[in-house]
């Protein structure tokens, strides 16, 4: 088993070191879902106890809230402040930058007051704290590799630094695109677009992307969210790419070079 729920540590009459929030897209969607794994492995494998919500735990309302229903995000939210409060958790991980935004920022007025971290902080403070260890000389060393900023982590929460330290821990050859971090472009899915048709244009945000990612020549795309991931997989594949240059996850790069 990879993980337990907040519910059955409580049976147990313990409560986890921290809360692993999975998120739509990490509990139904069969790409995230990998990125699930990796998160649970890599924890498991250096011993930080945690817990998931499971059956417990609903979509934050990012969505509804981006596309202008504030009313079922408020409800959303408040059915999940309520859990979380009755579980007494204090610290959350989250592998989606939307959950972790929200959780983080928008929770508080409605109540909801925890400690929250997207899992490319949390994988780093675990190496700088010694508890991580990466092989030197790993699978990925020396590798051209572009890494793909997400709005939610980046622009709107400020974190460029833990998700370049995670790249360097697996000495690649980060080549950065034009647009990064405070200058980096949105994927195109962000602000509920993903649930909705295309607009009149003459690009998919997507595709301008990856002709970005093209420019780097690289051997491989680094990423840090279920829909950057999903966008820049499509744009690839539309430019006949998706074969030679692979989207990671940054959790799924740390668990392949694990000492």
């Amino acid at each position: 088993m990879l993980a337990k729920t907040y519910a059955e540590y409580q049976a147990e009459g313990r409560s986890p070191e921290i809360l692993f929030w999975v998120g739509c897209a990490g509990s139904f969607d069969a790409r995230a879902q990998k990125v699930t794994r990796a998160i649970c492995e890599i924890l498991n494998h250096v011993g930080v106890e945690f817990a998931i919500l499971g059956q417990d735990e609903r979509c934050t309302g990012d969505p509804a809230r981006r596309a202008g229903n504030e009313f079922l995000f408020q409800m959303t939210a408040a059915m999940n402040i309520e859990t979380l409060n009755m579980y007494g958790v204090q610290k959350i991980v989250a592998a989606c930058p939307h959950c972790f935004n929200i959780l983080k920022n928008e929770y508080p007025a409605l109540g909801g007051h925890y400690e929250v971290i997207h899992h490319t902080q949390l994988l780093n403070d675990l190496i700088q704290e010694g508890r991580l260890k990466i092989k030197e000389g790993g699978s990925f060393k020396g590798q051209r590799i572009t890494y793909h900023d997400s709005c939610y982590l980046g622009r709107a929460n400020n974190e460029y630094e833990a998700p370049r330290a995670l790249l360097e821990a697996l000495d690649i050859d980060l080549v950065e695109m034009k647009r990064s971090k405070k200058n980096g472009l949105c994927c195109g899915a962000g602000g509920a677009q993903m649930w909705k048709e295309d607009e009149p244009g003459d690009k998919r945000i997507n595709i301008e992307r990856v002709e970005e990612v093209l420019t780097t020549n690289p051997t491989g795309v680094a990423a840090n969210c279920p829909f950057c991931i999903t966008m820049l997989q499509d744009g690839l594949k539309a430019k006949e790419r998706n074969e030679d240059i692979p989207v990671f996850d940054l959790s799924e790069m740390i668990l392949t070079n694990l000492k």
